[in-house]
């Protein structure tokens, strides 16, 4: 897999990140989406310490993932939890015939 830099900027710093030649896009929008939540925080608590904004996004960047983890692993409990009832409903409707 080749690799490329690119260019970011992140809250007015600019950064050289390697990353594969196909993702240059994703990281892009990663960084577009960080400046994002750094200058809604900013705007909401109005702090101005970069270091304090930067550690508080990532905390919730942390806590969105977890719940979102949860929330994948439950979906993915009940969707397999109707596979098997589907599975022993076909089961016993194959046995009574």
């Amino acid at each position: 897999m080749s690799v490329k830099t690119i260019d970011i900027e992140i809250f007015g710093r600019f950064l050289k990140v390697h990353c594969p030649n196909n993702n240059g896009q994703e990281l892009q929008e990663a960084a577009n989406n960080l400046n994002k939540r750094l200058n809604e925080l900013k705007n909401k608590t109005g702090v101005s310490n970069t270091e304090q904004l930067v550690f508080i996004t990532a905390l919730n960047i942390c806590h969105e993932l977890i719940l979102e983890k949860k929330n994948t692993e439950k979906s993915f409990n009940n969707l397999n939890e109707k596979m098997l009832s589907l599975k022993d409903s076909i089961t016993h409707v194959l046995k009574s015939n």
